[in-house]
């Protein structure tokens, strides 16, 4: 049987910690005249867009933390983050087909150019998330192991 309370609280703390990464990383691009241009052009507000940035990065960290936390031993890998980058990539697959896609036609002129722009900046966030994920699971899993071994009975695991 899933201890569903331990599975709740390690996946509360992963979603908090990718989408404080998602944040960060969205904070920082936000500040080069690259992305300065990208909101112009698809009419988008700098506050209200720090604010959804946040509120998106801890969906996306959820949807990345929940199935690592859940189906830890039937994602290939066997570094943590490794599978969470995996995670992350096919989050970054849907996201970039569902949203960077469309939202790239509000653009007034290359469309295209719009779209990488977009893209890349999601590559950037959404590693950021998964990595940070990865980590912070890795460092989970090895205090659940350090303690199996210090509660059996040779000590030995």
């Amino acid at each position: 049987m899933i201890n569903k309370k331990g599975i709740l609280k390690k996946v509360l703390v992963l979603t908090l910690v990718g989408g404080l990464a998602f944040w960060l990383a969205n904070f920082a691009i936000s500040r080069t005249a690259i992305a300065a241009d990208y909101r112009v052009a698809m009419s988008i507000s700098y506050y209200p867009m720090l604010l959804e940035s946040l509120i998106g990065g801890l969906i996306i960290g959820l949807w990345v933390s929940y199935p690592l936390v859940r189906f830890f031993n039937r994602i290939p890998a066997k570094n943590p983050v490794i599978k969470s980058v995996f995670l992350s990539t096919l989050i970054l697959i849907f996201v970039t087909i569902t949203l960077g896609g469309p939202s790239s036609f509000f653009a007034t002129n290359n469309v295209m150019q719009y779209f990488i722009i977009g893209t890349v900046f999601n590559l950037i966030r959404i590693t950021a998330l998964g990595m940070a994920i990865g980590y912070v699971c890795k460092r989970q899993h090895r205090e659940v192991k350090s303690t199996e071994i210090a509660a059996s009975p040779s000590g030995l695991g």
